[in-house]
């Protein structure tokens, strides 16, 4: 009788567990969802805003450096060799 007992409250438990868990799971989610989203603005909230300062506008175009120039010296690596096929 008391093995019939134990699954019947494992059960019970099992059942309780899963309209618990349909009631409040959307809470806890939602929960969670506006923590992370608190603490992504916290840290990449500034991000966007500290690239623009005062004298540049958006759509100015800012070269900060020149590229290198490349030598026009090429080295040549050997010769072409035209294989031909033989019958």
């Amino acid at each position: 009788m008391a093995f019939l007992k134990t699954i019947l409250i494992i059960i019970l438990c099992y059942y309780l567990f899963k309209i618990l868990a349909k009631l409040f799971a959307p809470k806890i989610l939602n929960y969670a969802a506006k923590k992370t989203e608190a603490h992504f603005k916290e840290k990449f909230g500034d991000f966007a805003n500290q690239n623009i300062t005062e004298e540049e506008q958006v759509g100015d175009v800012i070269i900060d450096k020149r590229p290198a120039k490349k030598s026009g010296t090429s080295e040549k690596v050997g010769d072409y060799i035209d294989f031909e096929e033989i019958d």
